[in-house]
């Protein structure tokens, strides 16, 4: 490997040495947690030790259900994402592809993605009760607005050239649409549905922390009544990796169907 692609801009490096070097970020953050709360310059109330929040672990799946917390999480942000996928993308695409239709919704769905998804939890509270379909919608809220908007810049990229060289050639619009847009924009859109995905992680505490029985952000606002530290930083650590697990796996399906965006 020549060292000096390290410091040259944009320059490719090994797969292998990447990886090396993600696992150092965190090996780096670990190291330094384990020397602050060794030392006692932290207390333990405040940031317990890695070991002590891997026992508060353990006993979270071994006496609390976690694994059940685990799914009705993991079951909301799925359920939330999809419904706003399957709104959200066909919507940028119209609004990317028409200015008509832009027009017509672009400022609407540009007002209403600065309010704040927890905003609107009294009034789902009040609609829709306190059960499941309430912190859905909190997801779907707090993704639907965004996604729409980062798609309809995907489908706009797309080179205005290529669209005139498909007239050129005699497809109609439709054909303009189904075989040259829509390819186009496929390897931008699976990597926006990635990005809205790691927002909808961050939207389940907010959606969970109201009138909840189980669920991540339910365990880490018990913890902390209890005030039982270990269990919100390992509840906090679990959100990370299951977000991390699929945020690789949208990175993955983008390798295998798009292999030319590496």
């Amino acid at each position: 490997m020549d060292w000096r692609s390290i410091l040259t801009p944009r320059a490719p490096i090994p797969r292998s040495f990447q990886i090396c070097l993600g696992l150092g970020g965190f090996a780096a953050v670990l190291f330094l947690w384990w020397v602050v709360t060794s030392l006692g310059l932290i207390q333990p109330f405040f940031l317990p030790r890695p070991d002590q929040v891997l026992r508060a672990g353990y006993e979270l799946f071994a006496e609390l259900d976690f694994l059940a917390d685990i799914w009705a999480s993991t079951y909301r942000i799925l359920l939330g994402f999809l419904v706003a996928s399957l709104l959200g993308v066909p919507l940028g695409l119209l609004m990317g592809t028409f200015r008509a239709a832009e027009a017509f919704f672009e400022p609407l769905v540009g007002f209403v993605r600065y309010m704040p998804a927890s905003a609107f939890i009294p009034l789902f509270i009040l609609w829709l009760g306190i059960g499941d379909l309430e912190k859905v919608a909190i997801i779907f809220v707090g993704s639907f607005f965004q996604l729409a908007l980062m798609v309809t810049v995907v489908a706009r990229a797309v080179p205005m050239e290529i669209l005139e060289t498909a007239y050129t050639l005699g497809a109609s619009r439709f054909q303009v649409i189904l075989k040259v847009l829509l390819p186009a924009s496929m390897p931008g859109m699976l990597d926006t549905l990635r990005i809205i995905m790691g927002w909808a992680w961050t939207y389940i505490i907010v959606a969970e922390l109201v009138a909840s029985e189980a669920g991540l952000g339910y365990r880490i606002l018990n913890s902390q009544r209890l005030l039982q530290t270990g269990n919100i930083i390992f509840s906090i650590i679990t959100i990370g990796v299951l977000g991390l697990l699929t945020d690789l796996g949208f990175k993955w399906l983008q390798r295998k169907l798009f292999p030319w965006t590496e």
